[in-house]
């Protein structure tokens, strides 16, 4: 059993636009080495200029969301190659939920395997949280809560994002993929013992010993 998580804290960062693809995410250029900082490499080619001089403009160079734990973005986040560095970064970085419309399906599997929540709003709701975010600068404290599949703000209003059910059952126990199997271990066996009675031609006597 890994990690559980059923609630992230901290400051929303907001990057309001669709297809952010994973060279975008982590450029290439930090993948090199096998002890890159891909936390400081995230969204490496806008953070940095070409000397490596911190971007004032771009948002994660900014207080509070320095320290941001959640990110809002538009549709299909994630798209292009299927580098799962892309989280890794995200996740070594300090981000622990992304929202938004879609996301593209490899990187969608990727979070999970990593425990990142990958949450996926409405058109609707992603205008309002990026409505909020603009109307509140200062870095309004949110929390995303896997148990109520909420995001808030603090003192503030709260949005419904989903995520397939056994995604967030996985999550909160802190299970991976091979873990979430062996729950239905006994399951597994009845099914094989029930197979082997109703179609043993599929088991070679010498493999079921009879």
């Amino acid at each position: 059993m890994g990690q559980s998580i059923e609630c992230v804290s901290g400051a929303m960062a907001c990057l309001p636009r669709a297809d952010i693809n994973t060279d975008a995410i982590i450029p290439s250029t930090w993948l090199r080495t096998a002890t890159a900082d891909l936390g400081k490499g995230l969204f490496g080619g806008e953070r940095y200029n070409e000397t490596g001089v911190e971007n004032p403009d771009f948002i994660l160079n900014q207080s509070p969301f320095r320290h941001s734990k959640l990110l809002l973005a538009n549709q299909n986040f994630g798209c292009g190659s299927s580098r799962e560095a892309a989280v890794w970064a995200l996740v070594q970085f300090g981000i622990k939920c992304v929202l938004a419309p879609s996301f593209a399906d490899i990187f969608y599997e990727n979070a999970f395997r990593n425990k990142l929540i990958a949450g996926i709003i409405d058109d609707r709701v992603y205008e309002q949280l990026k409505n909020y975010l603009e109307t509140n600068p200062d870095g309004v404290i949110f929390t995303a809560d896997l148990s109520s599949m909420t995001v808030s703000a603090d003192n503030g209003p709260s949005w419904s994002f989903s995520m397939p059910a056994s995604r967030v059952q996985a999550l909160i126990k802190g299970d991976d993929e091979i873990t979430t199997t062996l729950r239905y271990e006994n399951e597994i066996l009845a099914f094989h013992e029930k197979i082997k009675e109703q179609q043993s031609w599929l088991f070679p006597a010498e493999l079921v010993g009879v």
